[in-house]
């Protein structure tokens, strides 16, 4: 008799977190940070992806730290709106402001805090040649599109196997479809490119990646992941990047496991 009594005393422990806990006030809505007057939901958020962050080590593949914050804030934006396939934990970031020297193509796992792949990709001919510097969503444009995009499924196309990519961005790259934009392999993203030329090869807007690798990216993301581009064009804005909803799934998260929460 006595045992059936001991969820009790468990069931009054959490319900005074809730209660206690400086992270609420009444209605469940998250308080603010008294000296910065950010949201506590959104200091968690930060601290979430910092943890991420650092725990991936992606600062010293090269990711910036800023562009990895857009891209995770653009996956809880089209995740709660259902566009993501519902075991998600990938994101794939393309920052086009790095030379295409360098790796710029990451395929992180935010559910594990893993780096899953870095690699080179390139940029659309007309966008510039090292760098990247000019952007359109125009047909026949040869320039590479910012922005999110959602994959979707495989296909067999004149570059071979190749993964379809829907623009979500409104005026930056929902013409994906129409421009025929794609991930596919392209031999002119490898090493011996960049010896010979200064830089990689370029495509007629597609991010495209090494033919060592394609198969496995393509695996890997097909079906409804994320996977944004960055570059240098302050006119790009996205609905997608709205920091206070993917704060609020952060701090639900996180909520669950107070001990995380610093205040």
């Amino acid at each position: 008799m006595r045992k059936s009594f001991l969820w009790i005393p468990c069931v009054l422990f959490v319900f005074s977190l809730t209660i206690t806990n400086p992270v609420y006030k009444a209605g469940g809505r998250p308080l603010r940070d008294t000296t910065t007057g950010v949201s506590i939901s959104n200091l968690v958020f930060n601290q979430h992806v910092d943890n991420i962050f650092e725990e991936a080590n992606l600062q010293s593949s090269g990711l910036d730290i800023t562009v990895f914050k857009k891209a995770v804030t653009g996956y809880y934006n089209l995740k709660i709106t259902n566009k993501l396939v519902l075991n998600s934990s990938l994101v794939t970031i393309v920052d086009l402001a790095k030379s295409s020297c360098t790796k710029r193509l990451w395929i992180v796992d935010l559910q594990n805090k893993k780096l899953v792949l870095n690699t080179w990709v390139a940029h659309g001919q007309r966008s510039g040649d090292d760098m990247a510097s000019r952007f359109s969503n125009e047909v026949d444009s040869f320039e590479s599109s910012l922005g999110f995009y959602v994959t979707d499924n495989v296909y067999i196309g004149k570059h071979g196997r190749s993964l379809r990519l829907n623009g979500m961005d409104e005026g930056f790259n929902n013409n994906a479809n129409l421009r025929d934009i794609v991930l596919h392999a392209a031999s002119y993203v490898c090493e011996g490119a960049i010896r010979d030329m200064g830089r990689l090869g370029r495509s007629q807007g597609c991010p495209a990646v090494a033919p060592q690798y394609s198969n496995r990216i393509i695996d890997m993301i097909k079906g409804k992941n994320v996977l944004f581009i960055n570059g240098n064009d302050d006119s790009y804005t996205s609905k997608y990047l709205d920091r206070n909803l993917a704060a609020r799934i952060a701090f639900q998260d996180n909520f669950a496991n107070p001990e995380k929460v610093m205040l």
